[in-house]
């Protein structure tokens, strides 16, 4: 205690006339005063690990996610985030391949037209599917976000009803997209 006093008054009172007021040693006692003692224990690694563990049962648990009833905002804000990747990487592929397109002049426009172009029906629109499926479920629940954003169908039957429509315009535009594009 003596030896952080000096120091203390020092910091305190460095202006003459602040130490001339006799309020620095006021100060100063205040201040030690306030200090809080801390206690600390010197455990074996034994004894460390033994109290982790007692710490650890004490917390709380997070309920198991099997207990609850499945619902449709789930499902939609998982498949929003997953979507959000697909089509993401998609536009991450293209860019690559734009990207080395000087190192592989081969590949260029007109080669991947005329190799999509040679591809059966089936294969182009089952493609077109996985493609267009995606890019309109993301399209249309970033939409129905936006209008979350300045307040509209917050409530549980508009989040409802906007999830649903959100699955039927991404149902009909993906079979538009995939099969009548």
């Amino acid at each position: 205690m003596f030896v952080a006093r000096p120091s203390l008054l020092r910091a305190v009172g460095t202006a003459p006339a602040f130490r001339a007021t006799g309020l620095a040693p006021r100060v100063a006692r205040t201040a030690l005063a306030l200090r809080r003692s801390v206690h600390t224990d010197s455990l074996t690694p034994l004894q460390e690990i033994q109290r982790l563990n007692a710490q650890r049962s004490n917390r709380p648990c997070s309920p198991e996610l099997a207990i609850y009833q499945p619902q449709l905002t789930w499902y939609l804000s998982g498949l929003h985030r997953v979507t959000g990747v697909a089509v993401a990487g998609l536009f991450y592929v293209g860019a690559l391949a734009f990207a080395l397109h000087p190192w592989f002049p081969a590949m260029d426009s007109t080669h991947a037209i005329e190799f999509i172009h040679s591809l059966p029906g089936w294969l182009k629109t089952t493609v077109k599917l996985a493609i267009a499926a995606p890019a309109t479920f993301h399209s249309f629940n970033g939409i129905r976000h936006l209008m979350w954003d300045v307040g509209k169908g917050l409530t549980i039957k508009g989040v409802y009803k906007s999830g649903y429509a959100v699955l039927a315009a991404t149902a009909v535009s993906t079979i538009y997209l995939a099969f009548f594009v």
